[in-house]
């Protein structure tokens, strides 16, 4: 379980990107963060995982208390946490296998990676991470040549490598297509279901987060506005968070969007059918 208390940010510039955020994440819960840009959404994922310095408040993983970690055992409970990136983060030249066998690299010693002879648990742990996802034909390819949705599944796989207790996601559907937006959305809180294991996304698609996500935390000027789950993310939540919009517009073209989606899914099942 992730618990945040009263946590704050603020910038040597002055500028305040979180005031006072405070939220409990149980094991097995996917959280949709939302908000306008400039919100504290990333910056909220990286005080979690410490790459970003809090100026006040604390983050409690399970028993350990993130924000009075230095050195060493830092670097052990940062191993407890997976990150899945927008932009994939992949070592091109290496292969999909090499880069998901990378999660190990806070547990293993340095000879071992650099020889790439992990332990043979961990590329067991490997392949049945690939095979989840639906990668295990790719194992051997380069990361260059696989596509954007391709990438992603690669990522996650790299995380969950780590046997991590927290999954931050930032921004994993903003470089992919509506299609393979929700694929990659669905494996991720399928997974963590699986697995029960506590997540936070920080996505800038509200409706995909309320199709997904077990809950939803909406921040603007690094405030908690909502907290709660999708189906009362109304009109007037919505802007409390983004400010004046045609929120019904909007949701009428991504219902008609996924209808389309599911028709033209039934005719290809069809068509392959009489084949």
């Amino acid at each position: 379980m992730l618990t945040i208390e009263n946590l704050t940010k603020v910038y040597k510039t002055g500028d305040r990107a979180l005031t006072d955020v405070s939220f409990t994440v149980p094991k097995g819960q996917v959280v949709g963060l939302i908000g306008p840009s400039g919100a504290g959404k990333s910056t909220l994922i990286r005080c979690i995982n410490r790459l970003v310095e809090p100026t006040s408040g604390t983050i409690r993983l399970n028993e350990v208390e993130i924000t009075r970690l230095r050195g060493a055992e830092l670097r052990r409970v940062r191993r407890r946490i997976g990150m899945i990136f927008q932009e994939f983060a992949l070592v091109e030249r290496l292969t999909v296998m090499e880069n998901v066998l990378s999660g190990r690299l806070g547990y293993v010693p340095f000879w071992r990676s650099f020889l790439r002879r992990y332990p043979a648990k961990d590329v067991a742990l490997a392949f049945r991470l690939l095979d989840r996802v639906g990668l295990t034909e790719h194992a051997d390819k380069r990361a260059d040549a696989l596509s954007g949705g391709q990438r992603q599944r690669v990522g996650i796989a790299r995380a969950l490598e780590q046997e991590p207790e927290l999954l931050l996601v930032d921004e994993p559907t903003a470089s992919l297509d509506p299609k393979t937006s929700r694929q990659i959305m669905r494996l991720i809180v399928e997974i963590c279901r699986e697995s029960e294991l506590p997540a936070i996304i920080n996505i800038h698609d509200v409706l995909l987060a309320q199709q997904f996500v077990d809950r939803i935390i909406g921040l603007r000027a690094g405030r908690v506005v909502f907290d709660g789950p999708p189906i009362l993310l109304t009109k007037d939540a919505l802007t409390r968070i983004y400010g004046e919009e045609d929120w019904t517009a909007m949701q009428k073209g991504a219902a008609e969007d996924a209808q389309a989606e599911a028709e033209a899914r039934r005719a290809n099942e069809k068509f392959v059918g009489a084949l």
